[in-house]
């Protein structure tokens, strides 16, 4: 496997005295952010085919094209998560390292019995991120050195969402995580660190704790962004989005996932909202390519809500098909008008109830 790699050469401002956070494409702490990595299809005479991104942090108002790509360490990925090759070795943070498909060999050692699920968790004693992405072999371990990004991310289009939080939310973090059953494969949690994430203590140290079927929790960010967590597991085996974030946000959704996997889930009108796959996606409004191009998993609710102006917009890592209705797996969602319209702009076209395709 060839990776696109990149020493670590620049840091988020300020260096290692800096918090740990999400950082945006100007070397900015931020709240939270969006990321959208282009499938290959977009600018194909371009030698940076399948690296574009747009980004979205808090504050925008919509979609802007991303710094440079997303293998270099000066984007709001790189700065993000090469904090976690950029701390000293005597640095006390703890980090999870999560996915299904692991790097570097990328082998599926778990025979599909544990969550379908990727991310990064990294925190200091004061605040930290969690990162809930799409990409397979991402990111690096630690003891790599350096960020790099995989050319397994690159031909298909991935989503990133990054959200900081203060050091007590993570402990409820970890016991969602817990509820997914993730395959990690770094991590570290010093002993410091114990009392105050005993589930991420508890994950890092492969002690499986039985832990429910399912729970949804809001998570509030460090600057008071309310994020609605679900989390799955083997036991609930069924579809989260039919069966349960439709009913519990109380709203239809549209749904962007993988697929070219068998097994996979038609719309579902059945159950009192609207659940319709998405078949064609442009997130930049420029141009448009089949969701069989693209990797990322996530939602959005094709109307809004008037009372916020802004309808629903859900990141995740789970597909709508038969094998993970019995694997663990969730998605992020949050309301917020400016999210929400980049998010529903680019969902073109859907499934109908039925079968046909219809306009989303």
């Amino acid at each position: 496997m060839f990776f696109l790699s990149l020493l670590v050469s620049c840091l988020p401002q300020g260096g290692d005295a800096s918090p740990i956070s999400c950082y945006n494409d100007q070397g900015n702490a931020t709240d939270w952010f969006y990321m959208y990595k282009l499938p290959t299809e977009h600018g194909s005479k371009s030698p940076d085919r399948g690296l574009t991104y747009l980004l979205m942090d808090k504050g925008s108002e919509g979609w802007s094209d991303g710094k440079g790509t997303v293998n270099e360490t000066t984007g709001a990925l790189g700065r993000t998560v090469g904090q976690l090759y950029s701390q000293g070795t005597k640095a006390e943070i703890a980090y999870i390292l999560y996915n299904d498909e692991k790097p570097p060999e990328g082998a599926r050692d778990d025979g599909g019995r544990r969550g379908h699920t990727k991310g990064v968790v990294l925190l200091d004693k004061n605040q930290g991120f969690w990162l809930v992405h799409s990409t397979p072999l991402f990111p690096p371990v630690r003891a790599a050195g350096r960020y790099w990004y995989p050319d397994s991310g690159t031909k298909n289009g991935q989503n990133f969402l990054c959200v900081t939080f203060p050091l007590e939310r993570f402990q409820t973090v970890g016991e969602q995580l817990q509820i997914n059953q993730p395959i990690v494969y770094d991590c570290a949690v010093p002993q410091s660190f114990a009392s105050s994430v005993p589930a991420l203590a508890a994950m890092c140290n492969e002690k499986h704790i039985k832990a429910a079927s399912n729970r949804s929790v809001t998570l509030t960010s460090k600057g008071g962004t309310d994020f609605i967590s679900f989390a799955k597991g083997a036991a609930f085996n069924d579809d989260l989005y039919h069966s349960w974030v439709a009913p519990t946000l109380h709203s239809d959704l549209l749904v962007q996932f993988w697929v070219n996997s068998p097994g996979i889930l038609p719309s579902n009108c059945k159950q009192g909202w609207k659940v319709l796959d998405i078949l064609r996606v442009s997130p930049d409004g420029t141009f448009s390519f089949k969701t069989s191009k693209d990797h990322s998993k996530w939602a959005v609710s094709p109307g809004a809500a008037s009372a916020s102006g802004g309808g629903w917009v859900c990141v995740g890592d789970i597909n709508r098909n038969e094998a993970e209705e019995k694997r663990g797996g969730g998605t992020v969602c949050q309301q917020d008008a400016a999210v929400w319209k980049a998010y529903r702009k680019a969902a073109l076209e859907c499934q109908a109830c039925g079968g046909g395709a219809v306009p989303c």
